[in-house]
């Protein structure tokens, strides 16, 4: 789900890759919301197998940064192909599992 999110594509030339968050996000506050919901499924599923709530919190502020920010016609859009909030918190995710 992160990488679809984040990473799926590839744009020719530049070596950028974005996900349907780059490109959902272009469609005005609407889009940010719409890549939100992807988000907060992978902190659900981190409360599940029981992450602890630090890395949860971790986890929701990432997420939070990249929907207020994405927010920002341009600057988020930008910032939304650039930041990759949800392959940070695949990674955080599973960096906490992997420890227990």
């Amino acid at each position: 789900m992160a990488h679809l999110m984040d990473a799926q594509f590839h744009i020719p030339l530049t070596g950028v890759r974005l996900g349907l968050d780059g490109i959902v996000g272009i469609v005005p506050v609407v889009g940010d919301l719409l890549a939100f919901a992807p988000s907060a499924w992978i902190i659900g599923k981190g409360w599940q197998h029981g992450a602890r709530r630090r890395v949860l919190l971790r986890m929701a502020a990432n997420s939070g940064i990249d929907l207020v920010i994405g927010m920002v016609p341009l600057v988020g859009d930008l910032f939304d192909i650039g930041y990759k909030a949800n392959l940070k918190n695949a990674r955080l995710l599973r960096r906490e599992l992997e420890r227990r």
